[in-house]
């Protein structure tokens, strides 16, 4: 069956820093094995502010070991959201949830010795602690090394957290801070994570020793660490990364009569929870299977509509689509005919689209 959201308590707001917020919540115990979850995963969550409802997502930075479900939330200027979970959210206040999703993780093993690498920027940070805390409690034998790139020292989001995973486990974590805007003794900690950066540290990282690589901040960090790496020779299936945002996202539209019954259609079947919404599409529409299921009624998930959560994610039983984007899905995925409904479009005279198969 299809993710819903659960109404969820919450447990505990603590401010991490003067524009972030951990937000915990409780979880009964009747849905305890629904929110089971993977080091890097994510949680998407709707409330509704100013009479509008709000969706958004965000990566849960605490250890399935450890029986929490913690989320970080950072204020972006004219972020809706995160503006009212800043100044407004508390104890005992709830908000809908959805199940965890997500794939920004490798499946760990006890008997691994491997080397892992991270590369975080800003808020960039919550799924790469869930990550570094997992691993090194799950694979005593691995290690790993993170390069965290922040404003300066007062800004950084689990400092506390961090310096205390550097303490417990010496030999094995190594915690690399890059401050944009404030200096140290040490010059290599001094700037962004950049080509000329990414250069610098070879003297402290050796590049072509990691077996993983994970990767979350600004989409230009990202990629630009990304291409760095491969450029190492590091196989690119090994470097896993997590977009907050699409580039060039495209804005999911309001669709009106024309623009959706004009040309020839596609006859569109989507099954979810095993009802079935069947109606027309254009075929020259730019209304996307999303967003014309909705208008037929049906409760399917979503949340960031921009290809990267991966919230509506379903399986294509019948026809062809173009996708505008897909960051959210592995390539294997794609192959396995799975689509992100809030970028797709019909190409073929009929498409059926499945939620219930996962």
């Amino acid at each position: 069956m299809s993710i819903h959201f659960h109404p969820l308590t919450i447990k505990e707001v603590k401010k991490e820093t003067e524009d972030c917020v951990s937000v915990t919540f409780e979880i009964p115990e009747t849905l305890q094995k629904d929110f089971n979850f993977k080091q890097g995963q994510s949680l998407s969550m709707r409330t509704t502010i100013n009479n509008e409802e709000v969706r958004r997502t965000y990566s849960i930075c605490s250890s399935p070991l450890d029986n929490e479900w913690k989320v970080a939330i950072k204020k972006v200027d004219g972020g809706l959201f995160s503006s009212f979970a800043n100044s407004e959210l508390k104890k005992g206040d709830v908000l809908e949830v959805m199940q965890p999703v997500g794939k920004f993780y490798v499946e760990l093993n006890p008997a691994n010795t491997n080397n892992y690498l991270g590369f975080a920027a800003g808020s960039g940070i919550t799924p790469v602690l869930s990550i570094i805390k997992t691993t090194l409690r799950t694979e005593p034998n691995s290690s790993f090394t993170l390069v965290y790139g922040n404003k300066n020292r007062h800004s950084i989001i689990f400092f506390e957290e961090l310096e205390g995973l550097k303490n417990k486990y010496l030999d094995r974590f190594n915690l690399i801070n890059i401050l944009s805007r404030e200096r140290t003794d040490a010059t290599i900690n001094f700037g962004r994570i950049n080509t000329e950066k990414l250069t610098e540290l070879e003297k402290l990282v050796d590049y072509a020793s990691f077996d993983e690589a994970f990767v979350c901040g600004p989409e230009e960090m990202i990629f630009c660490v990304k291409d760095f790496l491969e450029a190492k020779g590091i196989d690119k299936k090994k470097i896993h990364f997590e977009l907050f945002t699409t580039p060039g996202q495209k804005k999911s539209t309001v669709s009106s009569p024309q623009s959706t019954d004009s040309g020839p259609t596609s006859k569109i079947s989507v099954k979810v929870d095993g009802r079935s919404f069947d109606f027309d599409l254009s075929l020259t529409s730019e209304i996307t299977i999303l967003d014309a299921a909705l208008k037929q009624g049906a409760d399917l998930p979503f949340a960031c509509k921009g290809g990267v959560c991966c919230t509506c994610k379903a399986r294509l039983l019948e026809g062809e689509v173009s996708m505008d984007v897909h960051w959210g899905l592995e390539e294997e995925e794609i192959e396995e005919g799975y689509i992100l409904a809030c970028q797709s479009h019909p190409k073929t005279e009929k498409v059926v689209v499945d939620f219930d198969v996962k």
